[in-house]
Protein backbone atom coordinates (compact mmCIF):
# COMPACT_ATOMS: atom_id res chain seq x y z
CA UNK A 1 0.00 0.00 0.00
CA UNK A 2 1.37 3.36 -0.99
CA UNK A 3 1.06 6.27 1.43
CA UNK A 4 1.78 9.91 0.87
CA UNK A 5 4.35 11.66 3.04
CA UNK A 6 1.79 14.09 4.41
CA UNK A 7 -0.99 12.11 6.07
CA UNK A 8 -3.46 14.95 6.62
CA UNK A 9 -4.75 17.88 4.63
CA UNK A 10 -5.85 20.94 6.57
CA UNK A 11 -7.95 22.28 3.72
CA UNK A 12 -10.28 19.28 3.99
CA UNK A 13 -12.07 20.83 7.04
CA UNK A 14 -13.01 17.46 8.51
CA UNK A 15 -10.81 14.84 10.22
CA UNK A 16 -12.17 11.99 8.10
CA UNK A 17 -11.71 13.87 4.83
CA UNK A 18 -8.22 14.98 5.88
CA UNK A 19 -7.09 11.35 6.10
CA UNK A 20 -8.34 10.46 2.61
CA UNK A 21 -5.88 10.44 -0.28
CA UNK A 22 -6.09 13.45 -2.60
CA UNK A 23 -7.38 11.47 -5.59
CA UNK A 24 -10.36 10.24 -3.54
CA UNK A 25 -11.19 13.69 -2.16
CA UNK A 26 -11.40 15.24 -5.63
CA UNK A 27 -14.66 13.46 -6.40
CA UNK A 28 -16.44 14.84 -3.31
CA UNK A 29 -18.66 17.81 -4.09
CA UNK A 30 -20.46 19.70 -1.30
CA UNK A 31 -24.23 19.55 -1.50
CA UNK A 32 -25.56 23.02 -2.28
CA UNK A 33 -28.18 24.41 0.04
CA UNK A 34 -31.29 25.39 -1.84
CA UNK A 35 -32.81 28.57 -0.40
CA UNK A 36 -36.05 28.00 -2.32
CA UNK A 37 -36.99 25.03 -0.12
CA UNK A 38 -39.85 26.15 2.05
CA UNK A 39 -41.94 24.23 4.54
CA UNK A 40 -45.13 23.17 2.83
CA UNK A 41 -48.54 22.50 4.31
CA UNK A 42 -47.99 18.80 3.70
CA UNK A 43 -44.74 18.87 5.71
CA UNK A 44 -46.50 20.50 8.66
CA UNK A 45 -49.39 18.04 8.46
CA UNK A 46 -46.96 15.10 8.51
CA UNK A 47 -44.96 16.53 11.42
CA UNK A 48 -47.98 17.25 13.58
CA UNK A 49 -49.56 13.92 12.69
CA UNK A 50 -46.47 12.07 13.87
CA UNK A 51 -46.23 14.29 16.98
CA UNK A 52 -49.85 13.65 17.97
CA UNK A 53 -49.51 9.90 17.27
CA UNK A 54 -46.43 9.67 19.51
CA UNK A 55 -48.08 11.77 22.20
CA UNK A 56 -51.15 9.52 22.21
CA UNK A 57 -48.97 6.39 22.30
CA UNK A 58 -47.00 7.71 25.29
CA UNK A 59 -50.16 8.75 27.13
CA UNK A 60 -51.69 5.30 26.56
CA UNK A 61 -48.48 3.65 27.78
CA UNK A 62 -48.37 5.82 30.94
CA UNK A 63 -52.00 5.24 31.93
Amino acid sequence: MRRSLVLTDESARHPFLANLPPHVRLGIQPVPVRPDRAISKEDLRGFFGAYIACLVAVLIFIT
